[in-house]
């Protein structure tokens, strides 16, 4: 069976124990005809040798009967939304809803939103005892906001907190239904691009050193489990990576962040610091806030591209901007500091990133220019396949020549390659490629 077929059996249990246990409720709160046993006497469904992925994170989070409860009932209005129509029930005494229901409406749903209160009610009605227990499973040491799975929406000012919406995070409400999370798309909430690297190692040319310093970033994330956990140290070093990699333009920094993913099964995002830096107060910290929320227990690698103008150097000036500028780096240290996963910034210049930051990495690598026998290796590679130079083209000659970065390589390739359709012909002449190299000094304002 399908993932989502799975989910979809599991739930309709889960659903059914559910109605179940609310029907319970009412009977022993209205005082109706039937079993009027305590709610806890009503069995969960029996995950033990349920597979699906609903299933396996329930027992991975290790849910006690209330907190599965609590789960469900945030799902039921996505899954089947007339199971909580029963809530609608009017108080005939004052002609309105009853109070310790809770419920909220939406904006475009006509059904019934389960809020704190209604959690409230099912598990304990008027029981004062069941609501204080309830106020701990939502607060902040508890699985639920750890782990990022649901939580209870703010209140307004003076409102009971167990008022506020259940809401279920969308990385779950995935795996609960489609058995899998969808990864998320650029946008102005979400201003990051997944780098996706069809390369592997092989492609990457760098000098022995720097490639040790890589491998090095590689064993922390492959091993991050058994150095924190299986050899207890998490209690002397504090999670997480930071890295900063500087040097020229071109010359692999994005490139090997992505191979450091890919060979990692990490997914690696690289952030638009253009669309995260805003003049107005306390806006950037939004901003920064949400990617490092939605990055918290995806064990994402974030990749701040030209870091700079977020990550650059505090200001001793007494202004409102230097001041407003500072409070911005400030949080950023912080977020990085307390972020579990790895943190990888690019620059330029060493000298631009803030000091604090420098002094929180645990590396920092230097991606010079290539040397004449990497620029060797690196127009070999460019040109091995079905595109290939002319019998007259020195690479070796262009290698000791040019000095140029690996990405301009890449657009020299390109270059070459338009150059070759129009002609169409798949052997790359000297002239074209010399035309290519100029094209890119000519970027840099060099003449040659």
């Amino acid at each position: 069976m399908e993932s989502n077929e799975l989910n979809a059996a599991s739930l309709t249990r889960e659903l059914d124990w559910l109605t179940e246990v609310i029907s319970r409720r009412f009977a022993i709160y209205f005082n109706q005809e039937g079993d009027k046993t305590e709610i806890a006497s009503i069995k969960a469904p029996d995950l033990s040798f349920d597979t699906s992925v609903f299933a396996e994170t329930i027992k991975k989070l290790n849910l006690s009967f209330e907190e599965r409860l609590i789960t469900i009932l945030t799902l039921a209005p996505h899954v089947r939304p007339q199971l909580l129509d029963v809530f609608f029930t009017k108080n005939s005494t004052y002609d309105r809803g009853f109070s310790e229901f809770g419920g909220i409406k939406g904006d475009n749903f006509g059904g019934f939103l389960p809020t704190g209160e209604t959690v409230a009610f099912i598990l304990g009605a008027d029981n004062v005892s069941t609501r204080i227990k309830i106020l701990q499973i939502f607060d902040s040491s508890h699985v639920f906001y750890k782990r990022k799975v649901l939580k209870l929406d703010i209140t307004k000012d003076n409102e009971p907190w167990l008022s506020g919406a259940l809401t279920l995070d969308p990385d779950y409400f995935d795996l609960f239904t489609i058995g899998k999370t969808h990864k998320p798309t650029f946008s102005s909430k979400f201003p990051a691009t997944l780098i996706d690297i069809k390369s592997d190692w092989s492609d990457l040319v760098l000098d022995p050193i720097v490639k040790s310093q890589v491998d090095h970033i590689y064993t922390w994330i492959k091993h991050n489990d058994l150095i924190m956990n299986g050899w207890d140290m998490k209690d002397k070093i504090k999670p997480g990576y930071r890295a900063l990699f500087y040097g020229p333009p071109g010359t692999g920094k994005t490139f090997t962040a992505g191979l450091i993913g890919k060979s990692t099964g990490r997914d690696v995002y690289k952030i638009d610091i253009s669309m995260m830096v805003s003049k107005w107060v306390g806006e950037t910290e939004k901003n920064l806030a949400r990617v490092f929320d939605m990055a918290e227990n995806k064990d994402w690698i974030l990749f701040f591209d030209e870091a700079d103008s977020l990550f650059g150097k505090r200001s001793d000036g007494g202004s409102s901007q230097d001041r407003y500028s500072n409070q911005e780096v400030s949080y950023l240290l912080q977020r990085t500091e307390e972020y579990p996963g790895t943190v990888i910034l690019s620059s330029n210049l060493k000298g631009n990133i803030d000091d604090a930051f420098i002094r929180r990495f645990q590396s920092m690598i230097y991606f010079a220019m290539p040397s004449e026998k990497e620029r060797l290796v690196l127009w070999q590679k460019a040109f091995e396949g079905r595109i290939n130079v002319a019998e007259d083209v020195d690479l070796k000659q262009i290698s000791k020549e040019f000095v140029i970065s690996g990405g301009a390589i890449v657009n020299v390739l390109k270059f070459c390659a338009i150059k070759a359709a129009q002609k169409k012909s798949p052997v790359i002449s000297n002239e074209d490629l010399i035309e290519g190299i100029k094209s890119e000094f000519l970027k840099e304002g060099i003449t040659v």
